[in-house]
């Protein structure tokens, strides 16, 4: 078979008793040539394989009767250009570059995607990242959503990069943020323990009712309470895709202008203020950033640490719902009838 189309094709599969107990990564990698195991891995995690009309794990086991369907996309040959794009370093060696990422950039290149990425900026900058990321991930060993601002490390050379991503799999590195969450939460802190994994049905959404979910942790704790909303600080000790965005949906607390997992349409109800209304509606971004980033140095073995300020947008709106709490406190305060 062949994976060069015009537009994307489904393929369907119906499994017979002499393919029963095969893995569904082998069975593919066997059925079309085009597709190794390590790129059938990919092609599952992205959505693009359905088994009954469920996203499965790699290493599922077929049985007799299983349809599986496998979407082919057209063939993307791109290579990552340097683009000459600003950037906030906060720290760079010969190994790693620590960049303060802003919110609305995207980490790397992708399908339809390909130009104004942080990729595209470090490799105008650096000219020596690491390559095993591929040519649209050079240096990359983990990622911050599109419109989550704050901390990122890119390793400069090969070494540095097997030495943070073997980081990032024993969950040693430390990783801060600080969210700003529609509710006035009931405890103080608190932990959420659920598996993190691909929605069974929108695939570009990410779900704790899957059944193939990963281990998820995520620690917080309250910095700030304004009636209608906290700020929290949030500690993750796992890295799951959305995972923070998706533990605080599930705990009823989404992020403020998270339109994928959090609905700001009854929460808007408890505000009288027209303006202040209006001044949250016009936040167009999830209310999320990473505050802080500490890793054991590649070349030294020390463990370093690094900070990046609330940006100035959710400092802004920190700033107004504070100041309607404050204008609350008067209106209360205010004698009946106003006399003197």
């Amino acid at each position: 078979m062949s994976t060069e189309f015009d537009q994307s094709t489904e393929i369907r599969f119906t499994i017979d008793k002499s393919q029963i107990g095969q893995r569904l990564d082998i069975f593919l990698a066997q059925v079309d040539e085009a597709l190794s195991r390590s790129h059938v891995k990919c092609v599952i995690e992205e959505g693009d394989v359905l088994v009954n009309g469920i996203i499965p794990k790699v290493s599922q086991r077929l049985k007799e009767g299983d349809i599986i369907v496998l979407t082919q996309r057209p063939p993307q040959e791109a290579t990552a250009l340097p683009q000459n794009i600003p950037l906030d370093i906060v720290y760079e060696d010969a190994a790693i570059i620590v960049i303060n990422k802003p919110a609305g950039m995207v980490v790397h290149p992708a399908p339809g995607n390909y130009e104004n990425t942080l990729v595209n900026a470090l490799l105008f900058h650096c000219h020596d990242l690491s390559g095993i990321g591929g040519v649209l991930r050079p240096g990359i060993v983990h990622r911050l959503d599109k419109d989550t601002s704050g901390l990122i490390v890119a390793a400069k050379s090969d070494d540095a990069h097997r030495h943070l991503s073997a980081q990032f799999e024993k969950h040693e590195v430390q990783k801060k943020y600080l969210a700003l969450v529609w509710g006035n939460t009931k405890d103080n802190q608190g932990e959420i323990v659920k598996p993190v994994g691909r929605h069974t049905i929108d695939r570009k959404k990410m779900s704790t009712t899957t059944k193939r979910g990963k281990e998820a942790i995520t620690f917080w704790k309250v910095i700030e309470r304004y009636g209608v909303a906290t700020l929290l600080e949030v500690e993750i000790k796992t890295g799951r895709t959305h995972q923070i965005r998706v533990h605080l949906s599930d705990l009823r607390y989404p992020i403020i202008g998270d339109a994928v997992y959090g609905s700001a349409t009854n929460r808007m109800q408890n505000i009288a203020n027209s303006v202040f209304k209006a001044q949250i509606k016009a936040f167009n971004r999830q209310a999320l950033h990473a505050a802080y980033l500490s890793f054991i140095h590649p070349l030294n073995g020390k463990r370093v640490e690094f900070n990046a300020d609330m940006p100035q947008d959710m400092a802004d709106l920190c700033a107004q719902l504070r100041a309607n709490v404050n204008s609350k406190m008067v209106d209360s305060a205010s004698p009946v009838g106003g006399g003197k």
